[in-house]
């Protein structure tokens, strides 16, 4: 949450290549700019694993990434479900102009926070393909990696198409409430 308040203003917050992609699908983010917002995004995570791993040698040292506590069927399904949830709550703030976007971080955050809070023991909550890949590489394990990357990318693409779906208008929300409002609507008979 404080990470997407200190730099949402320079980079646009993004710390997910499942977002990115979702973004640029829905053509709110340069198809130009992906690849070098995933190497950076891929690149972090992978350093900030190695500092982990530096920092807690020898007995202390674990594996930071993502792995299926059942089966990856579960895991791959649970992936989807809160990378949806995750990508869809974005979408509301970050891109529709009629949502409060000063809450964009605390709405952002809190959904991270429940999704691992309940899918953590199942999945591991990554929802963030660079999130399992960096821990991965700098431990060589690779065991069930493909779920977190291709589960978040689709259900982000999935999120983000539906929040597009069911948006319906870009008009402000007090035209919406003009015309939309069944309230408003009974008054007038």
């Amino acid at each position: 949450m404080v990470l997407v308040y200190s730099v949402g203003h320079i980079s646009g917050a993004h710390f997910n290549p499942a977002v990115t992609l979702a973004f640029a699908t829905c053509k709110r983010f340069p198809w130009k700019q992906v690849p070098a917002y995933i190497a950076c995004q891929v690149i972090g995570s992978t350093l900030a694993a190695g500092t982990i791993r530096l920092i807690f040698q020898g007995h202390q040292d674990q594996f930071t990434g993502t792995l299926p506590a059942g089966s990856n069927l579960q895991s791959f399904v649970v992936e989807f479900i809160i990378t949806f949830y995750l990508m869809f709550i974005i979408s509301g703030v970050a891109t529709d102009n009629r949502a409060i976007g000063e809450l964009a971080g605390l709405a952002v955050g809190s959904t991270v926070l429940l999704n691992v809070m309940f899918a953590g023991p199942i999945s591991g909550a990554s929802m963030n393909p660079a999130r399992s890949l960096g821990p991965a590489i700098v431990s060589h394990q690779y065991k069930g990696l493909w779920i977190y990357i291709v589960s978040p990318i689709l259900g982000a693409q999935a999120g983000a198409w539906v929040y597009n779906l069911i948006r319906y208008t870009d008009k402000p929300l007090r035209e919406i409430t003009k015309s939309a409002s069944f309230l408003r609507n009974k008054e007038r008979c």
